[in-house]
């Protein structure tokens, strides 16, 4: 698995897709299990379901980019694509640290991982389940799917329909593994099938950060902030999915350093100023999304009794010409 810092040249998925066409048959498979936590769990399987498993995880894919490629398919950089019909993306490891935390765990421990089961673990931590399909003299690789809750059948209560009659479910839990095509991992790349699914299987959604970062450039202009060492405003704001969101609708030009300040003081927030410098002091997440949300106008309080309200959900009050005369 390529982790290196150095440029390496993106795979050829058309010419992946031939030659494992050609092997398929031959590919020994390993079966993991991922939470939401991003730990990994080895698992067992029967032979029984081994053709199965090419089936529901690869025959699909390998069918879609052969398509693909008599039909003009695109391959396109996940940052900078748009999800449109006849384009599939990509994005590397060093982007999506979650799938890169995800494959190390199987690349270079999986000798510690332990063997998944419902009585020391349980399904409904369970986020993902990805399959490693092996060959002598080539690099593994990796085809993962997101795993709902709605698809795991706990048999406490499932009922099985068999010879024309219910029966128990007699298993501890049986998953429904649908066949679409979702996330493919080969060496350093990540092929993206399914752009939702991916952003829900590892919070790697790169095109709405990537608005976010214009907003963070545009806030450090604005305001003189202050930071611990080692830490800054996109560092504070990477793994706040909530944060991320909001910097979507800000316009950091409508409110001065000194506006914001007065009303910090006026809510009674606790953000601080450096006294030398001036500039805004923002220790952790926490700072920051009082930041935020004093810049998005969060904090108000009402003329009528006097409490103060964090508001979550804001519409403009636009009143008509009649309400103005009135």
């Amino acid at each position: 698995m390529q982790t290196t810092d150095t440029p390496t040249e993106t795979t050829d998925i058309f010419n992946w897709a031939n030659l494992t066409d050609g092997i398929k048959d031959q590919l020994q498979i390993d079966l993991f299990l991922y939470t939401k936590g991003y730990t990994v769990y080895a698992t067992n399987y029967t032979q029984e379901l081994k053709q199965q498993l090419k089936v529901l995880f690869l025959y699909e894919m390998i069918s879609e980019v052969q398509t693909g490629a008599a039909t003009g398919l695109t391959v396109r950089e996940f940052e900078a694509a748009e999800a449109e019909d006849n384009v599939l993306e990509y994005t590397t490891l060093d982007k999506a640290e979650h799938v890169q935390e995800v494959i190390e765990q199987i690349a270079y421990g999986e000798e510690g991982l332990e063997v998944f089961s419902e009585g020391d673990h349980e399904f409904k931590k369970v986020k993902g389940i990805i399959a490693r399909f092996r060959h002598a003299g080539r690099e593994p690789f990796y085809i993962t799917k997101l795993l709902p809750q709605a698809q795991v059948l706990k048999g406490a209560t499932a009922w099985i329909f068999n010879e024309g009659s219910f029966r128990p479910f007699a298993a501890d839990a049986g998953l429904r593994i649908t066949p679409d095509n979702q996330v493919l991992i080969i060496g350093n790349d990540i092929f993206v099938f399914d752009e939702v699914k991916f952003v829900r299987l590892f919070g790697y959604d790169a095109k709405k950060f990537a608005l976010a970062e214009e907003k963070i450039k545009a806030i450090e202009e604005h305001f003189k902030l202050s930071f611990p060492e080692g830490a800054s405003l996109d560092t504070l704001v990477r793994d706040s999915k909530p944060l991320v969101n909001k910097l979507q609708k800000i316009d950091p030009q409508l409110v001065t350093q000194q506006q914001l300040m007065d009303h910090n003081d006026e809510i009674g927030m606790d953000l601080m100023q450096d006294d030398a410098t001036g500039a805004i002091i923002l220790m952790d997440t926490k700072d920051v999304q009082k930041f935020v949300n004093l810049l998005n106008d969060d904090y108000v309080t009402s003329e009528m009794t006097g409490i103060k309200y964090e508001v979550k959900n804001k519409k403009e009050l636009r009143l008509d010409s009649t309400d103005s005369a009135a």
